[in-house]
């Protein structure tokens, strides 16, 4: 193989999707299985929050929008244009990226739920991401790629001359990574009671966040961020607590039957890091992970750059 990517996520197999179709033999070595990283657990709505550095964000965000909406018309690609709300009790100028949303617009009073007083209505595009991870690996092995399971113990790769790091939090341990951290995030799957909308809510820096993201028959409710927290398990406190902050904005809520839990750790740093490097065995490595909360929507633009990078 050309290039062995390591990691099964949205990063790494957005990553090994661009480079095979242009071409490349890759290889995707990965200790899990993409129905069960932290990409599956996540909500997922595109909007780069709190991710740096901001001179690259908006590119790849931008790459990511294009691609997902695209994206939007394709069976089994889990991908849907869904309108809906941001709301907040306090004015603030909206984060850079909403200019590359051309329906952007401040909410209107009547559109507000009660006790909010700020939102903007836009649309974007909004991912299933268990479909989508499924949809990415197919479309890989389309276009030749391999998906192998096991270990993954080093940068150097048997027969791969570059590999591309995609590992997530994995990177703390195969790149010796110690400003990388977990932010634990948990949601609750419930049935869907008729919502068509998402809706976000501006939390400040508080760990308890909240979503409601509908994905046809099932909505995706969130949400947590906690700082450092390793745990990987659902709690069921927790998922209630979850449960009534959502039906506090959106009361058909109350009208849900809970279906399951999903717990992610996302992997985050100061920046997004991506550039290369070589190994002592001279293996030339390419990192791509740290993308936090952000990664369904940096993924396809960090992957042109992976490639931008590998054939300059």
């Amino acid at each position: 193989m050309d290039v062995c990517v390591l990691g099964a996520g949205v990063i790494g197999l957005t990553t090994a999707v661009t480079l095979a179709e242009a071409g490349h033999r890759v290889l995707v070595q990965t200790a899990d299985a993409p129905e069960v990283t932290t990409s599956a657990a996540a909500g997922a709505l595109w909007g780069p929050w709190q991710a740096e550095p901001r001179e690259l964000i908006s590119r790849w965000a931008a790459d990511t929008l294009n691609v997902l909406s695209a994206l939007a018309d394709k069976p089994n690609a889990g991908v849907q244009l869904t309108s809906g709300i941001d709301v907040s009790n306090m004015e603030h100028e909206p984060p850079q990226w909403f200019s590359l949303l051309p329906d952007a617009r401040p909410c209107r009073p009547d559109e507000l739920p009660d006790g909010y007083s700020h939102g903007v209505r836009y649309t974007a595009p909004l991912v299933d991401m268990p479909t989508h991870l499924a949809y990415l690996a197919d479309r890989l092995r389309a276009s030749s790629g391999v998906i192998e399971y096991g270990a993954l113990t080093s940068l150097d790769v048997p027969g791969s001359p570059v590999v591309v790091n995609c590992t997530g939090l994995g990177a703390r341990g195969l790149a010796g990574d110690r400003e990388l951290y977990p932010i634990r995030g948990q949601h609750v799957v419930t049935s869907n009671p008729g919502i068509t909308e998402f809706l976000e809510v501006d939390t400040g820096d508080s760990p308890d966040l909240i979503a409601i993201y509908p994905h046809g028959d099932h909505l995706i409710l969130g949400g947590t961020a906690e700082a450092r927290s390793w745990n990987r398990e659902p709690d069921i406190a927790q998922a209630q607590r979850i449960l009534l902050r959502c039906a506090a904005v959106q009361p058909l809520v109350q009208q849900a039957q809970i279906l399951g839990h999903r717990v992610g750790l996302r992997p985050t740093r100061p920046v997004v890091r991506l550039d290369e490097e070589r190994t002592e065995c001279g293996t030339r490595v390419i990192h791509n992970y740290g993308h936090g909360g952000a990664g369904v929507s940096l993924a396809w633009g960090c992957a042109k750059s992976v490639h931008d990078i590998l054939v300059p």
